[in-house]
């Protein structure tokens, strides 16, 4: 398995995505810790499944693997989906898959991650995303990265029995106000 240092962190990188890791992602996107707080644990993905969507989404979308330095572990994967370059918009997607890495923040230093690359690199003005109202572990983070919430779309997402609302929040690049990506050659 080969990683690339495209985006590189305190203690994580952010590499390109390749099909390598078809297998690792579709045992977490079948595990209900993992997929419960996606809000798609009625999902059932197969290899075939979640190969055919890594060749159709890696092209038009900028995705990329959570590793972390110290041991070049795969832990993860981040992404900007629904790029639209004259809007300057994207939507926000994450999730830690290793279990021993999540409540750690490797989650809010991938997000800072791309959120400097989105608004410093991408030249995006919003970036969007969206999450379960049961997933407070998310929310904390989403805040402490600077997303505000605008929105709620209530009972809307179906799990174990269950209603849930949909928080939905953002942030504008005039409120991201750091660099995080360690790699940078102008500074």
């Amino acid at each position: 398995m080969k990683y690339f240092k495209k985006l590189v962190g305190e203690r994580i990188y952010l590499s390109p995505r390749n099909n390598e890791e078809i297998e690792q992602f579709t045992k977490w996107l079948n595990d209900f810790e993992t997929t419960d707080y996606l809000g798609r644990s009625a999902n059932i993905v197969t290899l075939e499944a979640e190969k055919k969507y890594f060749e159709e989404n890696n092209d038009k979308n900028y995705n990329f693997f959570i590793i972390t330095l110290e041991n070049d572990k795969l832990i993860g994967t981040i992404g900007l989906e629904n790029y639209d370059s004259i809007n300057r918009t994207a939507t926000l997607g994450i999730f830690i898959g290793d279990k021993e890495y999540r409540s750690q923040g490797y989650g809010t230093e991938a997000i800072k991650l791309i959120l400097d690359y989105g608004f410093n690199y991408l030249n995006l003005n919003n970036i969007k995303l969206d999450l379960m109202s049961f997933n407070n572990r998310a929310l904390k983070c989403y805040q402490k990265c600077g997303f505000k919430e605008y929105g709620r779309r209530r009972k809307c997402k179906f799990i174990n029995g269950q209603y849930y609302d949909c928080i939905e929040m953002d942030i504008l690049q005039e409120e991201f106000k750091s660099n995080y990506i360690k790699n940078k050659n102008i500074k």
